[in-house]
């Protein structure tokens, strides 16, 4: 079963700090972390990914220290990061993006049949719904063992966002999103949940006690 975590995890931008020695931990299944903007969790994500170097701590994977494993070596054995923004190859069409995750992609259009009539469609031309869609689907089509993803229901109607959360669940994957405020979909549904303030773990526990 893949794990990833953080310990003591410093991130600087220039002279500025934004991760405090953060320490966390995803397992199989779902792993929310909450915060506004500006409280660190877009980069708690790039740090796992290898996107932001670390001033301090470590990125620790299955056991294995990867603090020094460069991003694209981190794709290579297995993770699949989906920024918030630029997550598509917009000059591409919704086919070509597919493509470069799996020469099939009819699991990413049986998942979202909304993207069939857009197969030839440029991605730079599509809604920000759709071009979440294209996003997840290069994910779910790549089968990453750590799916990393920026707020995944972006843009998409409350159907859709709760079809997408059930699929990120189902997957075979640690799987790490980070949201804004706690999705309506994982509310009812065991979930890890580590909310973040300018920087710092605040709380860390499942999403029930969180409701509560």
């Amino acid at each position: 079963m893949t794990t990833v975590s953080l310990r003591h995890a410093r991130v600087r931008y220039g002279p500025l700090e934004a991760l405090h020695g953060v320490t966390l931990a995803a397992g199989p299944g779902v792993t929310v972390l909450l915060g506004r903007n500006g409280s660190g969790r877009t980069t708690v994500l790039r740090a796992l990914a290898g996107t932001v170097p670390l001033s301090a701590g470590a990125v620790v994977w299955d056991g294995a220290d990867v603090t020094g494993v460069p991003a694209y070596e981190r794709a290579r054995r297995g993770l699949c990061l989906v920024p918030e923004r630029q997550a598509v190859f917009g000059s591409l069409t919704v086919r070509e993006n597919l493509g470069l995750a799996a020469p099939d992609p009819e699991p990413a259009l049986d998942t979202y049949p909304q993207l069939r009539p857009l197969l030839e469609r440029r991605a730079g031309t599509l809604s920000g719904g759709e071009q979440r869609m294209l996003a997840l689907s290069r994910a779910l089509l790549a089968r990453a063992r750590v799916v990393l993803v920026d707020e995944p229901a972006q843009g998409m109607s409350p159907s859709v966002a709760a079809r997408t959360y059930e699929l990120l669940g189902a997957l075979d994957a640690c799987v790490v999103v980070a949201e804004q405020r706690l999705p309506p979909a994982l509310r009812d549904r065991p979930a890890v949940v580590y909310e973040l303030r300018r920087g710092s773990v605040v709380f860390a526990g499942e999403s029930g006690e969180l409701a509560r």
